[in-house]
Formats: C-alpha cells, structure tokens, sequence
C-alpha cells in the first residue's frame, strides 16, 4: 500500500467522524421510534453507518 497523504488523512478523519456521528444519532432515533419499521430503518442506518466507518478505519 502507498504512503497516505496528510490530505488523504484529513479525509479519512471528516469520513470517520461523519458515520460516527450518524451512528450515534441513528441509534439514539432507533431507541426512540415506536413503529417496529421505523426503528428497523434506523437501526438498519445506525449498523451501515458503522460497517462504512469501521472499513474506512482500515485505511489507517
């Protein structure tokens, strides 16, 4: 693999951080949704959010 850039580093962080923070929110609205579908929907977002966020991770 080649050297990663501090631009391409900086990148990855802004990514990283973003699916964090949408894991975070789409799990805190999937704790607080009443209908079973739109708790799926979130929990479903919440779980995407981390597989991105944990294969971007790689790239470190």
């Amino acid at each position: 693999m080649q050297d990663i850039s501090v631009l391409d580093l900086q990148n990855l962080r802004h990514l990283i951080g973003g699916y964090s923070t949408t894991h975070c929110k789409m799990t805190d609205y999937a704790s607080q949704a009443q209908d079973p579908e739109v708790k799926k929907l979130f929990q479903n977002a919440a779980d995407c959010a981390m597989k991105n966020k944990q294969e971007l991770m790689r790239f470190l």
